[in-house]
């Protein structure tokens, strides 16, 4: 297999994730792992070279499909590399064929993060920047703008679902965004509403502006729009540091996951389920916040965690959404066998809800940071440990 870890270019054109994984000596244990990922993806004929330069040089988005071609592996898949386009042909378990477009919402190579944070800009832009990804994807596939060779016309693509799997690296703070963009992108929903009588609510959400003042749809799988979508993959987790965490690197993590359990299996006297927000220090730098919410059968919530590494426990496919659209002309097969980890997402249309089947202890987010005293307060102070 190629060399995916060997610089080609002069260390000014190197990304700088990349620099920092190739020099520095913490970071031997990921090499392997990521080169792993590769298996078969530096095999398609004509495309492994010009794939090893992007990683080295622009990264994010040869960096999101060596995780979905390892992932696809975890689901029991095979891809068969002989088709150029689009980036997988996929073939699962029982011989099910889907295809899949991998894209990231990336930011430009010169451009500057904003001095300071406004929450509102950073959703409104980053939900612009997945609408504008997928939009551009459901193009290729359409032939929009004079396309000679749609995806739409190819043997192996027709008549079968197309997928489009997209992560969000549009700034520094992306991965932070959770699922709340892409569930704004697909389902209309605005952010929950994080307290007051109607926590938990969300708002309907119908379209964004553009700074141009243009208006862009939002709730795309909420009508026959984007029809000759079946599905789409998405996860902020699928990046360097699944790697990291992978690798067992000493490194402080923090990680959010999905909590749900009926009312009739928690024991008497359970301190992790009672509702409110409570906090718990489990041992040394391993941090536990439960939030809880009741509903009439379950308790319903999440688990905030900042952790040393070598308490965390991740798999490959933890952090893994998929996004079901219910007005897709080839839908996806609903007895696709998801692994344990994965969080499904569909959408009731009579009802306009939003219908969540994800797992107890999902994986919603997951940032990785250095063990310094500087960030050991930030993330202990931001979550209420040191109050």
């Amino acid at each position: 297999m190629l060399d995916l870890f060997t610089p080609r270019f002069r260390e000014e054109k190197l990304h700088n994730y990349f620099r920092r994984i190739s020099a520095d000596p913490h970071y031997a244990k990921v090499q392997p792992i990521i080169q792993n990922w590769a298996t078969g993806l530096l095999d398609r004929r004509g495309e492994s070279q010009k794939f090893i330069n992007e990683f080295q040089t622009t990264f994010n988005s040869s960096m999101w499909e060596l995780y979905l071609n390892r992932a696809l592996t975890d689901l029991g898949c095979s891809v068969d590399f002989s088709k150029s386009a689009p980036d997988f042909f996929v073939r699962g378990p029982g011989n099910y064929e889907f295809n899949i477009e991998a894209v990231v919402s990336d930011q430009p190579p010169t451009a500057k993060q904003k001095k300071t944070f406004n929450e509102q800009d950073f959703k409104t832009r980053g939900a612009l920047k997945l609408a504008g990804k997928i939009r551009d994807k459901l193009d290729l596939y359409r032939g929009s703008n004079g396309k000679k060779h749609p995806y739409s016309s190819m043997s192996h693509v027709c008549s079968r679902p197309f997928v489009i799997a997209i992560a969000p690296f549009d700034s520094d703070l992306s991965l932070t965004q959770n699922n709340e963009l892409i569930n704004m992108v697909l389902f209309g929903l605005a952010p929950p509403l994080l307290e007051g009588p109607d926590l938990g609510k969300q708002d309907k959400i119908t379209s964004l502006l553009k700074p141009s003042g243009a208006r862009v749809e939002m709730g795309i799988f909420t009508n026959d729009s984007f029809k000759e979508i079946s599905a789409v993959f998405f996860s902020t987790v699928g990046t360097f540091g699944k790697a990291v965490v992978e690798g067992k690197i000493d490194r402080l993590v923090r990680s959010t996951r999905y909590r749900v359990i009926d009312k009739d299996r928690i024991a008497p006297g359970s301190e992790l389920w009672q509702v409110g927000t409570h906090r718990f220090q489990l041992a040394a730098l391993n941090y536990l916040l439960t939030q809880r919410r009741e509903s009439e059968h379950q308790i319903g919530g999440a688990d905030v965690l900042i952790q040393h590494s070598s308490f965390h426990r991740e798999t490959h496919l933890d952090g893994f959404q998929v996004y079901f659209n219910p007005f897709a002309e080839v839908p996806f097969e609903p007895e696709f066998p998801w692994p344990a980890e994965i969080a499904l997402n569909y959408y009731d249309v009579e009802s306009g809800e939003h219908i969540q089947a994800h797992p107890d202890g999902a994986l919603v987010s997951r940032q990785v940071y250095q063990i310094t005293p500087e960030y050991i307060r930030l993330l202990l102070g931001s979550y209420g440990f040191l109050s």
